[in-house]
């Protein structure tokens, strides 16, 4: 493993910082040295595609983008059952064709599955998308600036709070199709990092994720650091939802989840097609 700290960018969710915590704070022996920057998904999504990191938690819907560069680990990243997008909007019912719907970043898994959901269920589609950081959204929706919003992470909780409505569950429509796990967020590193250093990381991270279900209260002050002023039981349920048994390994069912993701996505023409070894590791 390098000996400089490899340059890492997640997000201050708390399933982030609860999955990373033991690593970052040096509780796995061996592991590598990590350099954080904290930034949310929309930004890492673009750090990648750029190549700025060596280690980044990005999107399943960016992976096409950037898997000539980076390589996904097997472990560390979102995915599960009944944790999709939601889609919201001020009165029930609301019918969005035409609609000026806001979104958490175009290159979001969010908003992948959202289109996906649309092309199936909005005859016509709806009208205009504006994106805006996730945490904005909600308050747009409420104070009618947008008919409706397309929202992640700790909003499942969340949105009753704003007198808002629940008009259509992301995770459910695919899970419905598919059978299968809702790919949410991923971890990549660079493949220039090389095999056994790859590998070294991706057991690392797979640790830390042990470390901090075998140890939750250790963890604690890192998560609520950073947890932008959420209430603890919130941080709680985000992470009960978010870290489960896909981020300790994919998994043959979690593989199959980002393959079939991406391979319709393809296929509707919103990605560009992954090679045949595209997800392979390391």
């Amino acid at each position: 493993m390098t000996s400089e700290p490899l340059q890492i960018a997640y997000s201050p969710c708390p399933n982030d910082t609860f999955v990373f915590d033991a690593l970052v704070h040096g509780r796995i022996p061996g592991a590598p040295a990590l350099d954080v920057t904290f930034a949310d998904i929309d930004l890492t999504n673009g750090m990648a595609e750029r190549g700025e990191f060596d280690v980044l938690k990005v999107s399943y819907a960016v992976l096409p983008y950037v898997l000539d560069r980076y390589a996904l680990l097997p472990c560390g990243g979102a995915l599960g059952r009944g944790c999709g997008p939601l889609v919201l909007t001020r009165e029930p019912g609301v019918d969005l064709r035409g609609r000026t719907v806001a979104v958490p970043g175009e290159r979001s898994t969010a908003y992948l599955l959202f289109r996906l959901w649309a092309a199936d269920t909005v005859p016509g589609g709806v009208g205009k998308i504006v994106v805006m950081p996730f945490h904005e959204i909600m308050p747009a929706v409420r104070d009618g600036k947008v008919d409706a919003g397309l929202v992640i992470h700790e909003a499942r909780f969340t949105y009753r709070n704003y007198g808002l409505h629940r008009l259509a569950d992301m995770g459910e429509h695919w899970e419905r199709a598919t059978g299968l796990p809702i790919p949410l967020g991923a971890i990549i590193a660079r493949r220039s990092l090389g095999v056994p250093a790859l590998t070294e990381l991706a057991e690392a991270i797979r640790l830390s994720v042990l470390a901090a279900w075998d140890d939750p209260e250790a963890s604690r002050p890192y998560v609520m650091e950073h947890a932008q002023e959420m209430d603890p039981a919130v941080a709680e349920q985000h992470i009960g939802l978010y870290v489960n048994e896909f981020t300790a390994g994919l998994g043959e069912d979690g593989y199959a989840a980002v393959r079939g993701l991406l391979t319709r996505a393809a296929a509707e023409g919103l990605v560009p097609p992954l090679g045949p070894n595209a997800l392979a590791f390391p």
